[in-house]
């Protein structure tokens, strides 16, 4: 029995396992999810054959992020999940831990010294389809300022992961808001096994998250958008509220030590809930 870090091949495996427990991946999120950090993507195999997974990302000094804890339905109740947890929490050092625990789950979590810091809700709509003048497709150029950005607005400095996440494919496109040379907002849109997720989004004002909103390069394509907001009761939640979003699904968001400084952006969802 065997803990080793992953390849991307076994990463592009454990998302299907994610997809197999209704996770709704992203079509192309392995190359992103594995240049934040290979060192922290664990998986066990039992005789040769992956069991279970986790992935534990180092963001920066102060904060490293959990997901993809997995394990096939078949090994659970082993010791196995156990297994590469030790690994991944022993990889994140002193850093403080960030993590989106589902509900039968949290109690764990807070045994193992998760502490619950608000929630993220997932909500599931339909975008608009007249794009805001203002909003354009970000260039490789924009990618140092959009990092910096999300920066300020997580406190996280996430470059690795972002450098990756913010190059279009034909599967993930970031939209910028400008106005002139600047950039006001932008909002990350990607195709996933179902419909389009949205993140990280970030805009200062109503007219601006709205203008991104209605400017996904994959409006046409049918199935639903989904944006996962920083509680319920949050600008953009009730915006979204307001467009026909529901929300369908809800975290705990939970960390082991200090929280990250979010910042002053007032329309703003998360990227990812496996990388935070």
């Amino acid at each position: 029995m065997t803990v080793r870090t992953m390849t991307l091949d076994d990463l592009q495996l454990v998302l299907g396992w994610a997809a197999d427990e209704g996770w709704n991946p992203g079509l192309d999120d392995a190359s992103a999810f594995f240049a934040a950090d290979p060192a922290g993507l664990f998986l066990k195999e039992v005789d040769g054959v992956p069991v279970a997974a986790i992935s534990v990302v180092n963001h920066d000094d102060d904060f490293a992020f959990l997901g993809l804890y997995l394990c096939k339905p078949e090994y659970r109740g082993q010791g196995h999940g156990m297994d590469v947890w030790r690994a991944g929490i022993a990889h994140a050092g002193q850093r403080s831990i960030g993590l989106d625990g589902v509900p039968d789950q949290q109690a764990n979590y807070a045994r193992s010294g998760f502490i619950h810091h608000g929630s993220t809700v997932r909500f599931e709509g339909h975008v608009g389809d007249a794009p805001d003048k203002r909003v354009r497709l970000a260039t490789s150029s924009d990618v140092v300022t959009l990092i910096e950005y999300d920066q300020r607005t997580s406190g996280m400095a996430r470059q690795a992961f972002l450098a990756t996440w913010f190059q279009s494919t034909a599967t993930r496109q970031t939209m910028v808001l400008v106005d002139g040379s600047d950039i006001k907002g932008f909002a990350t849109f990607r195709r996933c096994r179902s419909g389009v997720k949205i993140g990280p989004f970030v805009a200062d004002d109503e007219t601006d998250a709205l203008g991104l909103l209605a400017s996904s390069p994959f409006a046409g394509l049918r199935g639903p958008a989904f944006i996962d907001t920083q509680g319920q009761s949050t600008p953009l939640a009730a915006l979204l509220k307001t467009r026909g979003f529901a929300p369908v699904f809800e975290t705990a968001r939970m960390f082991t030590g200090r929280t990250p400084n979010y910042g002053p952006s007032t329309y703003q969802a998360i990227a990812t809930m496996e990388l935070g």
